[in-house]
């Protein structure tokens, strides 16, 4: 709303940046711009705001999908006014020069004017998809065709109109089918997680499974691998058995080879010996056998000798 001030008979205006004020006087344009700030006659003066900022038009409305589904549609739509002179001639944008607000209500005019076109194009949309398409593609499909319908809509241009965004919001079915369709997703999704479920354990129990495999593989290869130590222990015992009992065959046949080499020189040192008294007068033997029994005696102190020793004596060796 323009800021109207002043005395009587002369009035002020001051515009602001977002706001086209065009000014006709007797039929004739006298100020026509954005952000204008004049003085006026109120009597002769024709005043029309026309607001060139972007606007928000939320909208809500009901449409019918190929399959007779009610769906409810959430959009919104950004619009400016590109021409400000031609939408003031199409559009009852006049102000009261006193109060400086609106005669009427342009904006609720456009806004009805872009409501209708864009739920003409929406509507013609979703007339042509099943429910399940519209609540998967329709946003996408509803938002392009509601562009490019209000972008070459000849009255939108013709009112000085330009859409600058469309933006769909939600495309929602009724509350019992709503509830419905989540019963069956909800019933699919759990169902897939059912079987992630079952496949999850059934990974798990094959796991299980090989796991048990590979133990008893590695308990088979192990009883395998004592068997052999087992007589690769018993092939070394034998093995040093035979090693021990050779050993013992050679250091028996050694001793008994020594024993006898030893018994041959024994005999050979005692058959000499013998040799070496053979032609010895028997009276030298004797005295050689009394000097060895003499040498094995114990030490004798005193000797005593009778008479009864000697007789026997001295008559063996008159004898001879």
């Amino acid at each position: 709303m323009a800021d109207i001030t002043g005395y009587p008979g002369l009035k002020h205006l001051r515009g602001t940046p977002t706001v086209h004020v065009r000014h006709v006087k007797h039929g004739k344009v006298v100020h026509d711009g954005t952000g204008l700030s004049f003085w006026f006659r109120p009597r002769s003066a024709v005043l029309s705001e026309v607001p060139v900022d972007d606007r928000e038009l939320p909208m809500l409305f009901h449409a019918r999908t190929a399959d007779f589904q009610d769906v409810t549609v959430q959009m919104t739509l950004t619009y400016r006014v590109a021409d400000p002179a031609l939408a003031a001639a199409r559009v009852d944008f006049s102000i009261d020069p006193g109060t400086g607000s609106w005669r009427g209500d342009p904006l609720a005019q456009i806004a009805g004017l872009l409501t209708e076109s864009a739920q003409q194009h929406a509507l013609d949309v979703l007339a042509r998809s099943p429910l399940a398409d519209a609540l998967v593609d329709g946003v996408r499909a509803v938002r392009d065709r509601v562009g490019e319908g209000l972008g070459g809509d000849g009255r939108s241009a013709q009112t000085g109109i330009t859409v600058v965004d469309v933006r769909v919001v939600a495309i929602r079915p009724e509350p019992e089918m709503e509830k419905a369709l989540r019963t069956t997703a909800r019933e699919q999704v759990q169902q897939e997680a059912d079987r992630a479920t079952y496949e999850r354990r059934a990974r798990a129990v094959e796991r299980e499974r090989a796991i048990g495999e590979n133990e008893l593989q590695n308990q088979i290869e192990l009883a395998k691998r004592e068997e052999q130590l087992v007589v690769q222990r018993g092939t070394n015992a034998k093995r040093q058995a035979e090693d021990a009992a050779a050993a013992s065959a050679i250091e028996t046949e050694a001793k008994a080879n020594s024993v006898r080499e030893l018994g041959e020189a024994r005999a050979a040192a005692e058959a000499a010996h013998l040799a070496a008294y053979r032609d010895v007068p028997a009276a030298v033997l004797q005295g050689l056998a009394l000097k060895e029994l003499a040498g094995h005696l114990p030490k004798i102190d005193s000797l005593v000798v009778t008479p009864d020793m000697l007789v026997p004596l001295l008559a063996k060796l008159g004898a001879k």
